[in-house]
């Protein structure tokens, strides 16, 4: 292993602040532990910044010297400020870190936002982009490794970053790219008939302004080949703010709209979560979750399944559980492939099939998502495939023969 030196201490600013669309306001009443919070350390702040999103973004927390006044550092935790250049800035919105413990390091949302010596760490098999994103851009903010879709990243903004994130080797950089930048993206996917479905990500797009959200939606509806546009964002999550009456109104225009929605441990669904999830979901969006499976924080069956449980009940169908990509420095929280077996194993069957997700890996250098299940199909008996259900038991089913005889039962394991 080899020492990676990482910057934390650099601020990054909101993608063109000064076009943010006027102040507005969350709806729902803090709980008492976010005033709680909000008064011991934004004494200043009223409730009405409290639930302006704007408020949020121009005091998140990105320093040692924040981190310290709010939280009881672990002596991980303090190792990994000594160094000073690094790939991936420190940021929390104040809402999103009064969910974190003060005093427990080990706590599931801390570990995901305060860094540790781990970090420094790079271990065999990691790269800086593991999933070859880079490889497979054509034009800046495009990547296309799929035939008929294509991820379309409009920021390297986020309200507050993910220490495992597979993009940390861009995020933060306050790079410059605005509507000059989205227009060649937009040009080439407008240019690529077979282009009929569009994931805006990120960064997290829904830190733009309404006003880009809206030319960036329009633009991209006017292509007559584009059916599908989806977003993903961690927004409803980290800063549920963020989504209001006017956002709704843009979103709603530009159907079918779908949203991916990264959650990751039970301790985020709270009420004001629920409530920007709901006000999605009553707008017709779709809302699908994608989870990161992490050692220590949510791996194991019951802490997943309690997860899953409730995004069903906020109207959000869990859709990709991902391994852990093997980012720089993200031995820590990688697991065995065969704990995510494990944990598939514990919910299908054993809860509704709306709330499993599909187990994947990400495959490095460009492969794509590649689903990953326990082995199901166990043998043949003659013509009858002998098949494994969630409890162990094995099943005969009177399958009919295939017409090419060279196909062989290993065959059809490995497309299972």
């Amino acid at each position: 292993m080899k020492i990676q030196k990482l910057l934390i201490e650099e601020k990054d600013e909101p993608p063109s602040y000064e076009t943010l669309s006027p102040l507005r306001t969350f709806l729902l009443s803090p709980h008492n532990e976010f005033q709680s919070f909000r008064q011991r350390h934004f004494p200043s702040a009223t409730q009405e910044n409290w639930n302006d999103w704007h408020w949020q973004l121009k005091n998140r927390i990105t320093n040692l010297s924040q981190l310290k006044k709010m939280f009881r550092l672990s002596e991980s935790e303090h190792t990994k400020f000594r160094f000073q250049d690094s790939a991936l800035p420190v940021a929390i919105t104040p809402y999103y870190a009064s969910l974190i413990d003060p005093n427990d390091p080990q706590q599931a949302i801390r570990r995901a936002m305060i860094p540790v010596a781990g970090e420094l760490l790079v271990s065999p098999g990691e790269a800086a982009d593991p999933l070859g994103e880079d490889g497979h851009s054509p034009v800046k903010g495009i990547v296309h490794r799929y035939p008929d879709r294509v991820l379309f990243l409009v920021t390297d903004y986020c309200s507050s970053y993910c220490r495992y994130c597979t993009r940390s080797r861009m995020v933060g950089k306050r790079t410059k790219g605005g509507m000059k930048q989205w227009q060649q993206a937009i040009n080439y996917i407008a240019g690529n008939s077979a282009i009929r479905d569009v994931l805006i990500s990120g960064g997290d797009p829904l830190t733009l302004a309404d006003s880009q959200l809206n030319w960036l939606l329009g633009k991209l509806r006017n292509i007559p080949h584009v059916e599908l546009i989806r977003i993903g964002t961690k927004v409803p999550f980290v800063l549920p703010q963020r989504i209001t009456p006017e956002l709704i109104g843009i979103l709603k225009n530009y159907h079918p709209l779908w949203m991916s929605i990264h959650c990751m441990h039970p301790d985020e669904l709270t009420t004001e979560a629920k409530q920007a999830c709901t006000m999605l979901a009553d707008a017709g969006i779709p809302l699908g979750s994608q989870t990161v499976l992490l050692a220590g924080i949510n791996d194991s069956v019951e802490t997943m399944k309690s997860l899953m449980h409730g995004l069903v009940k906020m109207r959000i169908k869990p859709y990709y559980l991902y391994q852990c990509d093997p980012i720089l420095g993200s031995a820590h929280f990688r697991t065995p492939v065969s704990k995510g077996l494990e944990i598939y194993q514990g919910l299908r069957g054993h809860t509704t099939g709306y709330a499993v997700p599909t187990y994947v890996i990400d495959a490095p250098g460009g492969g794509g998502k590649i689903p990953l299940i326990p082995e199901t199909v166990v043998g043949r008996v003659g013509d009858d495939l002998l098949i494994r259900n969630y409890e162990g038991n094995v099943y005969r089913y009177p399958d009919t023969p295939t017409k090419d005889s060279s196909v062989k039962i290993c065959e059809v394991m490995q497309c299972v």
